[in-house]
């Protein structure tokens, strides 16, 4: 199997391109990250051609942080906003030929809310053509508490309402696991909308290779089940120390 690097969890004590290098190091196959807009893309991109890692994707910016935004695109009245969102995350993606961009709905909730959030993802899908795939993530209460997109059931609905065939389901087996559990059944049931895929141990949120989930059963039910791309590695390190990558050599040989 192959795996990213999240880097906006792991190396996150040295600039944007020094991460992708250090996860070369590691032996990571691709990176993804979070929020890369304060670095210009050309440092972004030299650092990729260089290590010859592929950028997987990134988020849309999250909004005003100080007053607790984690995503603009369902929120009502900040439809301008969002969008503004959108059009920078994939103008960065495109400087970087990455191929998803992750967008970010927001703390709110509500049929208005809904509505909102399928116009925005409409219109990034729209923009992004068949060049990027647009990724929409369910996110656990307990580490984004009121979150609109908040179980697979409602992001599947969405994914059909919306009806772009370039807007797919982030499965993140941590979040998936805290939210509904059965996370392989759930996999083998949704794969056909599943756009890219990420772990970490539950419930810490630490390397994969402990935890309530055995990933050395999930991973290969995964493999067996035809998904062949690379898989994100979003998980924190411990603190003050670098991060673990000696769960890789086991699982890549899946």
């Amino acid at each position: 199997m192959r795996f990213s690097a999240n880097l906006g969890f792991l190396w996150t004590d040295r600039p944007l391109p020094d991460a992708i290098r250090a996860a070369k190091l590691a032996g990571f196959d691709a990176v993804e990250c979070h929020w890369p807009y304060a670095v210009p893309f050309a440092d972004t991109k030299a650092a990729l051609e260089e290590t010859g890692l592929t950028m997987l994707g990134l988020n849309t910016s999250r909004g005003n942080t100080a007053i607790g935004e984690n995503g603009l695109a369902a929120l009502p009245g900040r439809e301008a906003d969002a969008r503004a969102a959108i059009d920078e995350a994939l103008a960065y993606a495109a400087g970087l030929s990455a191929p998803s961009v992750h967008v970010m709905a927001g703390n709110t909730g509500g049929p208005r809310a809904r509505g909102t959030f399928c116009e925005n993802l409409a219109y990034a899908c729209d923009v992004a053509g068949d060049k990027t795939t647009i990724l929409i993530e369910p996110l656990n209460p307990y580490n984004a508490p009121g979150y609109f997109l908040n179980s697979t059931e409602q992001a599947a609905s969405i994914i059909r309402e919306v009806g772009r065939p370039n807007l797919k389901l982030m499965f993140d087996f941590y979040h998936i696991q805290i939210i509904e559990g059965d996370v392989t059944r759930r996999f083998e049931t949704l794969l056909p909308l599943i756009g890219h895929v990420q772990i970490a141990s539950v419930p810490d949120r630490a390397a994969p290779d402990h935890g309530e989930l055995d990933y050395a059963f999930v991973l290969h039910r995964v493999r067996k089940l035809g998904w062949d791309q690379p898989i994100g590695a979003e998980y924190l390190p411990e603190t003050g120390m670098p991060p673990d990558t000696s769960w890789l050599s086991r699982y890549t040989a899946l």
